[in-house]
């Protein structure tokens, strides 16, 4: 594990691996204080769609930790950049919170409840039964299906919650065509971040807590993986993928611990 410390870049995932809801986890502060001490170039890539990066970074100092905004990439944004280069000014009928709705407008996507282009579903808390039947009718009708991640639940402060995964499903069912994933594991997140990054993949890490996303990018990438079971993965579920993670923790206290950087 001692090889990890010697990685110029590093990517790591948020909910589950840094904080849960509105707690940092153990050991973050003292991980982020070592990457900015050493000069090393780290990136929070997260498959949430619902904040934007200067929102993040004022959560994080909420929590006691200052992070500059350019460390933040959301697959709000890289939904945003996928759109703008397959259609640039098109339209979107839009189930998401405002990190989403920001990206897209700042991208030259305009919203459309009439005739969109585009379908496009994230996380929110405002998801109800009539913008479900809204986005049927316009995928029934031509518009393209798009979720900003494949994450089916994610961790909270209360435990398991539903993600863009399950609130996308009754569209897909109803409108019998399936949608397109923009987030983590998709390679466009991942070259972004290493682009972002401007270091190679074998010189890079990636730090997450699921196994279907974050992993499985990572390796697909060619970077080193770590799994932290803070978060959605148990040690139990290992069995279920054929695929497996360089290293195991159980968060990023025991990270720190083992590379001794205290």
């Amino acid at each position: 594990m001692k090889n990890l410390s010697e990685k110029q870049g590093f990517i790591c995932d948020m909910d589950g691996v840094i904080y849960h809801g509105n707690t940092l986890l153990p050991g973050v502060k003292e991980f982020v204080n070592w990457l900015q001490k050493e000069e090393k170039k780290f990136l929070f890539l997260t498959n949430s769609s619902e904040y934007s990066p200067l929102e993040l970074r004022q959560k994080l100092a909420r929590m006691g930790l200052e992070v500059d905004e350019s460390h933040f990439y959301t697959s709000a944004l890289a939904t945003a950049h996928f759109l703008k280069n397959q259609m640039p000014g098109c339209s979107a009928y839009v189930i998401g919170a405002p990190g989403l709705l920001n990206a897209l407008y700042d991208a030259g996507i305009t919203m459309n409840d009439v005739n969109p282009d585009y379908v496009i579903v994230g996380e929110t808390r405002a998801y109800n039964y009539d913008s479900v039947l809204r986005a049927v009718s316009h995928v029934r009708n031509g518009a393209r299906l798009i979720g900003t991640n494949t994450d089916l639940t994610g961790p909270s402060e209360t435990g398991i919650i539903p993600a863009c995964r399950a609130l996308i499903a009754p569209i897909e069912l109803a409108a019998e065509k399936a949608a397109y994933f923009i987030g983590k594991p998709n390679a466009l997140m991942m070259r972004t971040a290493l682009k972002m990054l401007g270091v190679h993949s074998a010189d890079a890490v990636m730090i997450g807590d699921r196994m279907d996303t974050d992993i499985i990018a990572g390796i697909e990438s060619g970077l080193d993986t770590v799994l932290v079971l803070s978060g959605v993965t148990q040690r139990e579920d290992l069995c279920r993928f054929s695929f497996q993670p360089r290293y195991i923790c159980s968060g990023i206290d025991e990270l720190v611990e083992e590379l001794h950087l205290q």
